[in-house]
């Protein structure tokens, strides 16, 4: 007997009911935010042509950046899909979806001016990078793991956000 798929939106609760319970320590919590963006990807459409690669970016974070590399690795895909440290916001014009692992204004700037208007998803690891700029800025709550999404920045960048993400997003401006 087969097992049914979960629908994206009970997948997404699952993963914001686990989100709800405090992370155990770093690396339960690089786990969890990487399924979250992960998921994020899986829920975003980018603009025509369609994409024939798939490139995550992580910019910080050493530990964020090996979990979402495990996940990538065991989840495959129907197109290739890389991950990619980056040390410079020069290079993130290349990606599909960029992980901002800083908190200092200064630097998230530096990386919205390289981006531009360019399609790309990004997510951010802090509350502040929320407030300055990124798509979707996860954040650790009392109660655990949330994210926000900014759809006038991803319209603005040509994306298209799935309704079942707009809807489990603690806000949405």
């Amino acid at each position: 007997m087969k097992r049914a798929r979960l629908p994206l939106l009970a997948w997404l609760s699952a993963a914001l009911a686990l989100a709800c319970a405090p992370a155990r320590a770093g690396q339960d919590e690089a786990e969890l935010k990487a399924a979250f963006i992960h998921r994020f990807a899986q829920l975003t459409q980018w603009p025509p042509p369609p994409l024939r690669e798939f490139t995550y970016c992580v910019a910080g974070d050493a530990a964020l950046q090996e979990a979402l590399r495990a996940m990538v690795q065991r989840a495959g895909g129907a197109i290739p899909t890389r991950l990619q440290a980056l040390g410079e916001p020069q290079r993130a014009a290349q990606c599909q979806l960029l992980v901002l692992g800083t908190s200092e204004r200064g630097q998230l700037r530096r990386w919205q001016e390289a981006l531009g208007d360019d399609p790309v998803l990004v997510v951010g690891d802090s509350a502040e990078s929320f407030r300055n700029g990124a798509v979707i800025g996860l954040v650790i709550e009392p109660n655990g793991l949330a994210f926000r999404i900014n759809h006038t920045e991803a319209r603005r960048r040509g994306l298209a956000l799935s309704y079942q993400m707009l809807k489990l997003a603690r806000e949405v401006k």
